[in-house]
């Protein structure tokens, strides 16, 4: 089920799924340490005598965020009971706190009491054993906690009252599911303390008059031991938790528009989910700097795993869009991150756990009786591309210094020296799809960009020698790849090259949407007419003939793929291709109407995201339901680039009121494609550490 609502502020991620059930509860690190496992912490409600879960079919929800905010906007409705309930939810911008701000209304014109249950199914650390919930008299909250994890629950009402009711209890015990069902009749038993594998339940008892209205709060406080989480919950009582969504609100209204872009010729739907795209990034962003590819624990039930991980490859994509739109303190957190973690020889792994430490991996190390490299060279060349963008869009000189000997000219000597002999291309590595191992066209692309990126950075730092090695090296790679990759009989390039143990070369004809890497790394220009025939397959080959549309992710595509879908299409629609091919649509456009093109392609991203502006890696293609992991960082880096490409083309098209010629408005930064030679050198006094 996707996470429809992700609410969070680096060290503390909040995820709510399509029925409005929290389901994470990552804290202190995004993607790491996940105290509810995935399990939901339950809301629920009685009124005269009925009781039902928010989550199940009585209530109708809409689940969508205050714009331009972090903070919810989910509206309930019990139609039976002439109920409605508004909730708000955040995590506070600068404190470790998650709070949700109740609005119960009561339709009917006689008084009721209403009672609200909120249920807390922790399992600290990501496991339930050893567990403590206890009554607090201190807060009169009920506190959850084991070794140095601390978790605080805390109400109020407007009349300045807290918990009307409250119990903890076992769970997953025989004959014991939970304390969640002793709500189900409107009462707690108030049982104080329990350890092991343990649950909580809360009520907030309310008193309506007739037509009448009234507003209460519910928070979660968050630290490493007893002391921290009183601290914050006397904060929260002192300041007013009303007070703290609403700066939280304010905050992020400012942060989503700090730019104040000129927005004028995109269509309204487009510019919100450009904002909310770069919103639901931030949320997947860790203190640490760690770019997390997505945190939806429901992909566990396909492979016992998750996405929970930063690949340098999603990150360093992700980095660049947040560059292009501004936010340079992400991006330099990331860089940090990759400076930490490269391996000293000048590559990635696979991915990384948001510590910096190695994630779990399926590519062998060890195959056919020899040793084997087992990484994705594409993520190495992204992360200097990634850099390069970075310091055109900044020039920030002295923050540069810090990576260029050890992970700028160190990762390009790697992609320099780690070359097949006989052909001349990169060894064979893992595809960005992380399927098969071979010479890979996007790879190529990611390389020679990296490697020119590195050239403009040795250069400009007047290590001319280096330089020279670096662009040698990446014409040399272009040049095999002419003559490897490109196909003479279809006329277009190749997916892959399969180097048999024979010597042989064994070419891979599928149409791959990462065929469009070529154009979107700056490696080919979008008039190249090997360039354009590939696109032409691209479109022909991986779009939708359904009434869904979009583009799947290359032919024969099986994941996740839906039973009895086999051979309808190539394969399920993903946001990404769409993306790319957008971003292929915007560069070759030559005038206003050749760009327009590109909208039909945003406007179905925008429709085929979630109400609450969610994009999922991807969706089915008979429904549009979403599919894998939601939200998938990679898709909205993806938009927020593409969305910037088309404001930077549509200001070269506008026209000047006044004379009637072309304005080439700059209203922001675009890089400098790495086809031309970088602009001028560094002004660096001495060489680097």
């Amino acid at each position: 089920m996707p996470r429809d609502l992700p609410v969070g502020n680096s060290r503390m991620l909040i995820n709510f799924d399509a029925r409005y059930r929290l389901r994470d509860f990552y804290y202190p690190q995004v993607g790491n340490e996940n105290h509810s496992g995935g399990f939901p912490f339950r809301f629920g409600v009685w009124c005269d005598g009925n009781f039902a879960w928010v989550h199940d079919d009585p209530w109708q929800r809409e689940l969508d965020f205050r714009g331009d905010t972090l903070v919810t906007n989910v509206r309930l409705a019990w139609p039976r009971e002439d109920l409605t309930v508004v909730c708000n939810d955040t995590v506070d911008f600068h404190e470790d706190v998650y709070l949700r701000r109740v609005r119960v209304v009561n339709a009917r014109n006689t008084p009721r009491q209403v009672r609200f249950f909120f249920t807390q199914d922790f399992r600290i650390y990501g496991n339930e054993i050893g567990d403590t919930a206890l009554y607090d008299p201190h807060t009169r909250g009920i506190l959850h906690y084991k070794d140095n994890r601390y978790f605080l629950v805390d109400a109020r009402t407007a009349a300045g009252d807290g918990f009307s009711a409250f119990s903890v209890g076992v769970k997953d015990a025989p004959g014991l599911v939970g304390t969640w069902k002793d709500a189900e009749d409107g009462e707690l038993a108030g049982n104080t303390i329990v350890q092991g594998a343990v649950d909580s339940a809360v009520a907030v008892w309310l008193n309506l008059a007739p037509g009448g209205e009234t507003v209460f709060h519910y928070w979660i406080c968050a630290g490493f031991d007893l002391a921290a989480v009183h601290q914050l919950d006397e904060m929260v009582r002192a300041k007013g938790p009303e007070r703290l969504v609403e700066r939280t609100a304010s905050y992020w209204n400012l942060w989503v528009n700090k730019e104040g872009f000129n927005y004028t010729g995109l269509p309204e739907p487009l510019v919100d989910q450009f904002k909310r795209s770069l919103l639901i990034i931030r949320t997947q962003v860790d203190s640490g700097g760690g770019i997390v590819a997505a945190n939806d624990t429901d992909i566990t039930g396909f492979a016992r795993d998750t996405y929970s991980y930063v690949w340098p490859r999603d990150g360093a994509l992700a980095a660049a869009a947040l560059d292009q739109a501004g936010y340079r303190d992400l991006s330099r957190q990331f860089f940090d991150f990759c400076l930490r973690v490269v391996n000293p020889a000048g590559y990635f792994w696979q991915k990384y756990n948001p510590d910096g430490s190695i994630a779990s991996s399926w590519h062998p190390w060890y195959r056919d009786g020899r040793e084997e490299l087992p990484i994705q060279e594409d993520e190495t060349g992204l992360v200097l591309l990634a850099l390069w963008q970075h310091y055109q869009r900044y020039r920030d000189v002295e923050a540069m210094k810090p990576y260029y000997r050890p992970l700028i000219v160190q990762s390009a000597r790697f992609l320099v020296d780690w070359r097949d002999a006989p052909t001349g291309l990169p060894h064979p590595s893992w595809d960005l799809w992380e399927e098969r191992r071979a010479i890979h066209t996007f790879t190529v692309a990611a390389t020679v960009a990296g490697l020119r990126a590195a050239g403009n950075f040795a250069e400009s730092f007047g290590e001319t020698v280096e330089a020279s090695s670096f662009r040698r090296a990446a014409t040399e790679i272009w040049e095999a790849a002419e003559k490897y990759l490109y196909d003479r009989v279809e006329g277009r390039f190749l997916r892959s090259l399969y180097l048999e143990a024979d010597g042989a070369i064994r070419p891979d004809r599928v149409v791959d949407v990462s065929l469009l890497g070529l154009c979107r790394l700056g490696v080919l220009p979008p008039d190249d007419p090997r360039l354009q025939a590939t696109v032409l397959a691209v479109r022909e080959k991986l779009s939708l003939k359904t009434g869904i549309g979009g583009l799947a992710r290359y032919e024969g595509d099986v994941y996740q793929l839906a039973e009895g879908c086999a051979g309808k299409v190539p394969g399920n629609p993903w946001f990404i291709a769409a993306l790319w091919l957008a971003d292929y649509t915007i560069a070759k456009a030559k005038d206003a109407a050749e760009l327009t093109e590109a909208l039909p392609l945003l406007e179905w991203c925008q429709r085929h995201a979630l109400q609450s502006g969610v994009m999922a890696e991807q969706v089915h293609p008979f429904s549009g339901a979403p599919l894998s992991v939601s939200p998938l960082t990679w898709s909205h880096a993806e938009y927020v680039f593409a969305v910037l490409a088309y404001l930077d083309k549509l200001a070269e098209f506008s026209v000047c009121p006044t004379c009637g010629t072309m304005a080439l408005r700059r209203d922001r930064f675009r890089p400098t494609p790495l086809l031309t030679p970088p602009e001028g050198h560094l002004p660096v006094g001495g060489q680097p550490a």
